[in-house]
């Protein structure tokens, strides 16, 4: 996916006011910001992405409220990923050198989650790491559910 794919138009604004629906589709918002399923095949049930609402190129220009809310949104998301879904362990991601638009990528991995897609390995996947799509959806549903979404 080239960078022209995802910013004209913005992948992230198309998935905040509806327009593209992800994995799962919008599982929780708050004022500032939406969760998200990843908007490309997974091979790891339970990623998801917060995405500001408002269109801010990185972390550094999140207005102040979304600000406020992105650690303690992004802590009860990882701890619904280990408590709902089972995941051993969580990671965080902001990297945004493709979408333009701040999204930070909760990534769960689990106790069979192959060493090679551990970490930053996890968007190195290959075609045949990829999850069915209603595997990932009812992952996305459970997390869902769990936050109150």
């Amino acid at each position: 996916m080239s960078d022209v794919d995802v910013n004209d138009p913005c992948l992230g604004c198309a998935i905040v006011r509806g327009a593209t629906r992800p994995v799962g589709g919008v599982l929780a918002r708050s004022a500032g910001l939406v969760l998200h399923g990843v908007a490309s095949p997974s091979p790891l049930p339970g990623w998801v992405v917060l995405t500001s609402i408002g269109h801010a190129r990185a972390l550094y220009d999140l207005d102040d409220e979304a600000a406020r809310e992105l650690g303690p949104f992004a802590a009860r998301v990882m701890r619904a990923q280990r408590e709902v879904l089972g995941a051993e362990h969580a990671y965080a991601f902001a990297i945004g050198d493709v979408l333009r638009h701040f999204h930070l990528h909760l990534v769960p991995r689990y106790r069979d989650t192959p060493q090679r897609l551990w970490g930053r390995g996890a968007f190195d996947a290959a075609p045949g790491d990829w999850r069915p799509e209603a595997e990932l959806e009812s992952a996305a549903r459970a997390l869902a559910d769990a936050l109150g979404g």
